[in-house]
């Protein structure tokens, strides 16, 4: 079982309109509602790919309500039906393959709202603050979290912003407990919970070119992966856009992108890498592998109408054309 983290959960709301023009009314072609988060898509995606996995977090009031009824969509009791994805068009997680053990808080879980314009392919994002949470609801979470730890978890992930309420060293604090679980952790944040979490030493991070920038003060992506290698992490996967992206590890360093710039939405894209990443860790996959994994599932998630989707046939295409090329030491 993988298990992702979601702290600051999130409905997501995405509009399509034919063209987005500021300052004028708009008629909505579409609206999709998904659950979301950035541990929640990388779930989802898991789940897409064969994977059983558990989610945690925070989710509340009645949106949060909402995401959880979407969610059970593919969370069932264990034992449900194998999973699989479409041959043709995105995919779903069938039920079974995604367990809820989110955490009640008594603050609402957040929207986030992206509206595409049909016309550019291009997407603006629109994202509300997370509730408050109480230092009880964190310890309880803390409590659920060690738990699931040692409930089989052969891998776990980290994702997102921190909602108010809680320390910024809250993923240092997770990615300790891991460590001493034994279990293998990918963290996916920025800005100081980012700097806090290097310390503790997780086995993966995954920041954007800006991220890993803004935390080792260096914009040039090999030096920064190696930066934050020093600063604690085993290895860095650097997200570098439509370069691709930078892998650097005590084994080497390599670079991938797919062969040819893919318009769509973007949104989810990173979190897809981080399912590619971790299967590929479970799978005991070599380095180079979850590289081009990563890199072929995010860019087949920009082909997908909505984050936590991917396009199946697009994935089956990309993976093997994924050139990853040695770029030194790490």
């Amino acid at each position: 079982m993988i298990l992702t983290v979601t702290l600051n959960a999130a409905l997501d709301l995405t509009y399509r309109v034919p063209r987005l023009t500021p300052h004028a009314s708009h008629r909505v072609r579409d609206v999709s509602e998904r659950p979301g988060g950035k541990g929640l898509n990388v779930a989802r995606v898991l789940a897409a790919l064969g994977h059983r996995t558990t989610v945690t977090g925070f989710a509340g009031g009645d949106t949060g309500r909402q995401l959880r009824a979407l969610l059970a969509g593919a969370a069932s009791p264990a034992g449900a039906a194998a999973p699989a994805g479409d041959a043709e068009g995105t995919t779903e997680p069938e039920p079974g393959r995604v367990t809820d053990a989110l955490v009640t808080t008594a603050g609402a879980t957040r929207r986030t709202v992206g509206v595409v314009d049909e016309h550019t392919g291009d997407t603006t994002q629109l994202n509300e603050p997370g509730p408050h949470i109480a230092p009880e609801e964190w310890q309880t979470f803390l409590r659920t979290y060690t738990g699931l730890l040692r409930q089989g978890t052969e891998a776990v992930a980290l994702c997102g912003s921190l909602p108010p309420g809680l320390p910024v060293g809250a993923y240092a604090t997770l990615v300790k407990e891991a460590r001493t679980a034994g279990v293998p952790v990918l963290l996916d944040t920025s800005g100081e919970p980012l700097r806090r979490g290097l310390a503790a030493r997780p086995d993966l991070v995954k920041p954007n070119a800006e991220e890993l920038a803004g935390v080792t003060g260096t914009t040039e992506p090999l030096r920064a992966a190696r930066a934050a290698r020093r600063r604690g992490a085993r290895a860095v996967v650097a997200s570098l856009g439509s370069d691709g992206m930078l892998l650097v590890t005590a084994d080497g360093a390599w670079r991938a992108a797919v062969p040819q710039r893919l318009a769509g939405n973007p949104t989810g894209a990173g979190d897809s890498a981080v399912a590619g990443l971790l299967s590929g860790l479970v799978e005991g996959l070599p380095w180079p592998d979850r590289l081009a994994r990563a890199v072929a599932l995010s860019a087949a998630t920009v082909l997908a109408p909505a984050a936590g989707e991917f396009d199946a046939a697009a994935y089956a295409r990309l993976l093997p054309s994924v050139p990853v090329e040695q770029t030194g030491t790490g």
